[in-house]
């Protein structure tokens, strides 16, 4: 009976060290939570999910709109282009969406595996490109 020896394993070799990128802590903050405002400062609801093509690239974010406590609101979606971040700075700021209170009232309501209905200022919006 002969024993079958393995074959020899080459050393490793150590994976190159991740590329470091410094973001000063007031250039930039994290948008999930965030609230979002109208240009008339009306309450639009809060930023719950960022919608990326397949391409990984931002298309859109999910406002959970209306409601009270979570009571009666609903998810819709929004062009990304549509938001403006103009305060970074803290994260009690706002997000203001270039849309009024009215045309988001309108808009259908998100719910995931169903076509996404994306709410876009006026002329601002693309069609998306879908490879089959």
């Amino acid at each position: 009976m002969s024993w079958a020896q393995d074959p020899p394993v080459a050393p490793k070799t150590p994976a190159p060290p991740p590329s470091v990128t410094i973001i000063a802590a007031r250039e930039a903050h994290g948008v999930l939570g965030r609230d979002v405002r109208s240009p008339a400062d009306e309450d639009m609801g809060h930023i719950v999910d960022v919608i990326v093509d397949r391409a990984g690239v931002v298309r859109a974010a999910v406002i959970d709109f209306g409601g009270f406590l979570g009571v009666g609101s609903r998810k819709i979606v929004v062009d990304w282009n549509a938001l403006h971040f103009g305060h970074v700075a803290d994260k009690g700021d706002s997000i203001t969406l270039e849309l009024t209170k009215e045309q988001v009232n309108a808009a259908p309501e998100y719910k995931e595996d169903t076509p996404i209905v994306v709410l876009g200022a006026a002329g601002s919006l693309a069609p998306w490109q879908f490879d089959h």
